[in-house]
């Protein structure tokens, strides 16, 4: 563990845990490793998503019954 690092303290589901071990046994990786690629994955996944509306604020709207009338017009449901 580099300098850098910060410690917290996370409670996993017991049965997470395991899996989680077997895991890091199995790929001779640690428990932190996993975990933090983990984060970053879901924290990326986040930027992407974020992006994404970003660059559709222009776009129409539409409820939700519109969606549903317009896909059976056109032959989608």
């Amino acid at each position: 563990m580099s300098s850098g690092n910060r410690r917290a303290t996370i409670y996993f589901d017991p049965q997470l845990h395991a899996a989680l071990r077997l895991k890091a046994a199995h790929s001779h990786r640690s428990v932190s490793d996993i975990v933090n690629d983990a984060v970053r994955a879901a924290l990326a996944e986040d930027q992407e998503d974020l992006a994404a509306f970003e660059g559709r604020v222009g776009e129409r709207t539409m409820s939700y019954e519109a969606l549903l009338d317009d896909l059976k017009a056109h032959g989608k449901l």
